[in-house]
C-alpha cells in the first residue's frame, strides 16, 4: 500500500511538473511574440524615463533646505573655532546671512542646470553611439549610470558630491532617454501605434515631473533626504533587471546587421528637423524657466505657504495626459495635421504665460500652469513621432541621433532655465519674463506651416507597407535593409490615402516633399512625359 500511495504521489508531482514546464513553455512563446515584447519593451522605457525625470525634479523641496541646513552648520562651525567666547555683531550677521542666500542661490541654480548641461554635451556622442551598437546596450548604461547617481545623492553629505551625482545622472539621461525613446520609435512602425507609444511615454515624463516634488518633499519631512533617493534606486534597479531578463542585450545580434544612420550633423542642418528641434525647444522655455522661479514669486506676491508652492504644478498632469490623448487620437485621424496640432499647442503655451502674473490667488495660478503643460502636451505628442517619419522618409530608419537632437532641444530650455530665468527676474522682473516667453512661442508657431509639405505625405497607414508589402511585417531597422535592398529596383511609387503620388530622392537619399509636390503637379497637368 505504501509502495502505491508513493507511486500516485510520484505521477502526481510529475504531472504537476510537466505542465508547469508546458505553461513555462508558453510563457516563454508568448513573451517572444512581437506585439507582447513590444509592450514590455514599452514598459522598461516608460518606467526609465518616470525615473529620470523624477530624479531631475524631486530635489526641489529637498536641496534647498538641505543646503541651507549644511549652510548653518558650517557657519556656526567657524564662528565657533575663530570666536569662542564671543557673539557677532548684528549688523555683520545679517550682512553675511545676506551674502550667504546669495551664494546659496547660485548653488542652487548651478546644481540644478548641472545635469542638463553635462547632457547637452553629452547628447551627440551618444546619438552616434546607439546608431552604432543599437538601442538595449545603451538604455543598460543609462539606466546604471542612474543608479550609480541616485545612491550618491541618497548618501551625499557636501556640495561636491551632490554635484558630481547631478552632473553624473545627465550622463546616464543621454544614454537612457535618447535610446529609450529610439527603441519606441524603432519598434512601433505604423504611425498611429508609434504616435500612441510616444504619447504614453510623455503622459510617463509629465508624471515624473508633476509627481516627483510632492513625492520627495513628503519623504523628506518625515523620512529624511536618503530615503526618496532609495526608493527610486531600488525602482531603477528594478528596471534595469527587467530589461536584462526580457531584452537580454548582450545575446542581441540585431546591431550586428544595422544599417549605418544618418550623422547627427547632417540631421541638424536638414531644414524640417531644424525646425521640429526649435519648436520642442521654445515649447519647454516656459516650464524650465518658470520652475526655479515661481516659488519666489507665489510667496512675495501671494503668501503662498509651502504646501502651495510644492502643488501648483501637481493639477497641470491632467490637462497634459488630456494634451496627449485628443493629439493621438486627432493624429489618427488627421495625420496630415500634425504641424497644426503643434502649431495650436504653442500659441496655447504663449498666452497662458502672458496670463501668469495677472494671477492673485493660488487658485487662478492653477489655470494657466494647466494650459502651459496641455499646449506643451500638443507639441510634443505632435513633433516627436514627427521626427521618426523625417528620418524614415528622408534619411535612414535609425533614430538614435535624431532622438538625441530632441534631447538636446530639451536640454538647452532646462540648461538655460534655473541660470538665466533667476538673472532676468533680478534685472527686468517677473511680468517681463512671462511675457517675452509667451511672445516668443506665438511668434515661433508659424515655423512649423514649413512642415505641412512633409505632413500632407502622412498615410493613415505606415509608409512601409507602401514599400514592403509583399513581407511578412517586418519592423523597425530590417525595414532599412529591406528598403536598402529595393533602392536600386524602386525610384518612385504610387500610393493612396494622404501620401504625395511621386517620392522624389534629394541628394542625401531621402525624401524631398517640394520637389516631389512640383513633379506631381506637372504630371497632374501635362502628363509623366513632361515631368
Amino acid at each position: 500500500m505504501d509502495t502505491g500511495g508513493s507511486s500516485g504521489l510520484a505521477k502526481s508531482a510529475a504531472v504537476k511538473l510537466s505542465e508547469m514546464g508546458e505553461r513555462t513553455k508558453q510563457f516563454g512563446n508568448a513573451m517572444k511574440a512581437p506585439d507582447h515584447q513590444r509592450r514590455i519593451i514599452l514598459v522598461i522605457v516608460c518606467v526609465a524615463l518616470l525615473l529620470d525625470n523624477m530624479l531631475y525634479m524631486v530635489i526641489v523641496p529637498i536641496i534647498p533646505d538641505y543646503l541651507a541646513d549644511l549652510e548653518l552648520e558650517q557657519a556656526e562651525h567657524v564662528h565657533v573655532v575663530i570666536h569662542p567666547n564671543s557673539s557677532i555683531n548684528s549688523t555683520m550677521s545679517s550682512a553675511q546671512a545676506k551674502s550667504n542666500r546669495d551664494n546659496l542661490d547660485v548653488q542652487i541654480g548651478v546644481l540644478f542646470a548641472s545635469k542638463a548641461i553635462l547632457q547637452l554635451l553629452v547628447n551627440p556622442l551618444s546619438g552616434t553611439f546607439i546608431d552604432r551598437v543599437g538601442y538595449d546596450i545603451p538604455l543598460l548604461i543609462g539606466l546604471t549610470v542612474m543608479f550609480f547617481s541616485t545612491c550618491i545623492f541618497a548618501f551625499a553629505e557636501n556640495y561636491a558630491t551632490l554635484f558630481f551625482a547631478r552632473s553624473l545622472q545627465g550622463l546616464g539621461s543621454a544614454f537612457a532617454d535618447t535610446s529609450g525613446i529610439a527603441m519606441i520609435a524603432d519598434k512601433y512602425t505604423e504611425e498611429s501605434e508609434r504616435s500612441k507609444a510616444l504619447g504614453i511615454a510623455l503622459a510617463f515624463i509629465s508624471f515624473g515631473s508633476l509627481v516627483a516634488p510632492p513625492f520627495g518633499g513628503i519623504l523628506y519631512e518625515f523620512a529624511g533626504k536618503r530615503v526618496p533617493f532609495i526608493v527610486l534606486a531600488v525602482v531603477c534597479l528594478i528596471d534595469g533587471i527587467l530589461l536584462l531578463t526580457v531584452i537580454k542585450p548582450f545575446s542581441n545580434r540585431t546591431r550586428d546587421n544595422m544599417p549605418v544612420g544618418t550623422p547627427i550633423y547632417k540631421l541638424m542642418v536638414d531644414p524640417y528637423i531644424a525646425v521640429v528641434a526649435g519648436a520642442l525647444t521654445v515649447c519647454n522655455i516656459p516650464l524650465a524657466f518658470l520652475e526655479p522661479t515661481i516659488a519666489n514669486w507665489m510667496e512675495s506676491t501671494m503668501h503662498s505657504t509651502k504646501w502651495e508652492m510644492g502643488l501648483c504644478w501637481l493639477p497641470a498632469f491632467f490637462p497634459h495626459v488630456l494634451g496627449v490623448y485628443m493629439t493621438v487620437k486627432l493624429a489618427s485621424k488627421y495625420p496630415n495635421l500634425q504641424w497644426f496640432y503643434g502649431a495650436l499647442g504653442m500659441v496655447i503655451i504663449g498666452a497662458s504665460s502672458c496670463t501668469v502674473p495677472a494671477c492673485k490667488t493660488f487658485g487662478q495660478l492653477i489655470a494657466p500652469l494647466c494650459g502651459i503643460c496641455f499646449g506643451i502636451a500638443l507639441v510634443d505628442t505632435a513633433l516627436l513621432p514627427t521626427l521618426a517619419f523625417l528620418v524614415d522618409v528622408r534619411h535612414v530608419s535609425v533614430y538614435g541621433s535624431v532622438y538625441a537632437l530632441a534631447d538636446i532641444s530639451y536640454s538647452v530650455a532646462y540648461a538655460m532655465g534655473p541660470i538665466v530665468a533667476g538673472n532676468i527676474v533680478h534685472n527686468y522682473g517677473f511680468v517681463q519674463l512671462n511675457l517675452g516667453m509667451g511672445l516668443v512661442n506665438v511668434l515661433y508657431a508659424p515655423a512649423l506651416l514649413l512642415l505641412r509639405n512633409v505632413c500632407q505625405m502622412k498615410p493613415s497607414y505606415s509608409e512601409r507597407d507602401n514599400l514592403l508589402v509583399d513581407d511578412d511585417e517586418p519592423e523597425g531597422l530590417y525595414d532599412t535593409m529591406k528598403m536598402e535592398e529595393r533602392k536600386g529596383k524602386k525610384k518612385g511609387y504610387s500610393s493612396a490615402g494622404n501620401c504625395l503620388p511621386v517620392v522624389v530622392v534629394d541628394e542625401n537619399g531621402g525624401f524631398d516633399p517640394f520637389r516631389a509636390q512640383t513633379r506631381a503637379s506637372s504630371e497632374e497637368s501635362f502628363g509623366p512625359e513632361y515631368s
